[in-house]
């Protein structure tokens, strides 16, 4: 068991009504807000008005940034960053989903630097040493953007998506108003959920002995996204379900349930090769993965905690042969995810070629070895690829 140091010091208003503290919030960092959003909903849904009549209130300066994309792109962040260095910014706001709120973060740091923010992920893996103050208000469960530390960038002219995380960029304050996802679309939400039971699952699969009140925790959450999730699809407004979604998405990846592991992730800079090539749905590409994922890793070695698993989430009677239990627990969550979300089940679904499967399996190991819960070569990668068609 590794010694651990944990610190998230987020302050979260979570709840509704809680806007009314936005304005002074902000202004504990300044007076001049550069506003960031995506493509114009929380215009539609009258976040837009509510978040500019709080800044107005409190006397702030506001300057705006919209049309981040989803998948951001390295473009926005060069946008933001030098618009903070024009205006002279105090302190950015993010009104978003996870998108808007990676490329803030990139923007924060940019803006504390002379050298071209893609130098973050390129080779020269630049030091992020600094960043402006960042304050989010959530409209979307998913990425957990909103407690902690990281993003992911894509970069359409390099075909890359890479993610980082450094302490600077870790949000000041978050908003977190379960009624802001009522709007959020079935798909939206199922792929949300997919990408929250992913980050769980890159530190639960794990045969290092560890905090065995983490494995509950765990457990806990992801039985709470298979009990939530489809009452959120069939009520949209459903209050008790939106909440639990909003507050599992943060938990599933502030780094409370690291407790000291390790272990590199394997879905995750998987799935960045897909979506930085076809620029689909981050959620819906681990969807497509992760089971196909589990397969590929079972064995002797690691069946224990496919039993762990299937018992303790899914209730498969344990009293079976292991590796029958570890098929039905992966079986359990295929149903979960393509069944009863609905979510597209292969690569041939949703235009992925085979063709691309080389490039994409090369550069998510970086050409060695992913260490993850079990070791992946590009050749491992590929046939996990081909398990998704």
């Amino acid at each position: 068991m590794n010694n651990f140091i944990y610190d998230i010091p987020v302050k979260v208003y979570f709840g509704e009504n809680q806007l009314c503290h936005l304005g002074e919030e902000l202004k504990k960092y300044g007076s001049r807000v550069l506003l960031t959003y995506g493509g114009g909903s929380i215009k539609k849904i009258g976040l837009y008005d509510a978040v500019m009549s709080e800044m107005n209130k409190a006397g702030l300066e506001v300057f705006e940034l919209s049309g981040i994309e989803p998948n951001p792109r390295i473009e926005s962040v060069r946008k933001g960053a030098q618009m903070c260095k024009e205006h002279n910014i105090d302190v950015l706001l993010a009104v978003g989903g996870g998108s808007t709120l990676d490329a803030t973060k990139f923007m924060a740091a940019g803006a504390c630097v002379d050298h071209d923010p893609w130098d973050f992920f390129n080779e020269k893996w630049a030091p992020i040493e600094k960043a402006l103050p960042i304050v989010t208000v959530l409209t979307l469960s998913a990425t957990g953007s909103e407690m902690d530390s990281g993003g992911v960038i894509s970069n359409l002219e390099t075909r890359d998506k890479i993610g980082r995380m450094a302490q600077p960029m870790l949000p000041k304050v978050s908003f977190l108003d379960p009624t802001l996802t009522y709007s959020v679309s079935a798909y939206q939400t199922a792929c949300g959920a997919a990408d929250m039971m992913s980050h769980i699952f890159e530190v639960y699969f794990n045969m290092n002995q560890d905090l065995y009140m983490l494995d509950c925790f765990m457990e806990g959450m992801m039985k709470t996204i298979i009990k939530y999730t489809p009452i959120a699809l069939k009520e949209p407004t459903n209050y008790e379900a939106r909440a639990n979604l909003m507050w599992t998405s943060s938990w599933a990846i502030n780094g409370f349930i690291d407790g000291g592991k390790r272990q590199a992730w394997s879905c995750h800079p998987i799935e960045h090769e897909l979506s930085a090539i076809y620029d689909i749905t981050h959620g819906l590409g681990l969807a497509i993965i992760t089971p196909r994922w589990l397969k590929y890793c079972l064995d002797e070695t690691t069946v224990s905690k496919y039993v762990q698993w299937a018992v303790n989430v899914f209730n498969i009677d344990p009293s079976q042969e292991p590796m029958k239990i570890a098929s039905q627990g992966i079986k359990k969550l295929e149903e979960f995810l393509f069944d009863t979300l609905g979510l597209q089940s292969t690569f041939t679904e949703v235009g992925i070629k085979q063709e691309d499967f080389p490039i994409m399996a090369r550069k998510a190991c970086r050409g060695k070895v992913l260490r993850g819960f079990k070791p992946l070569t590009q050749e491992d990668i590929e046939k996990i690829f081909e398990m998704c068609i």
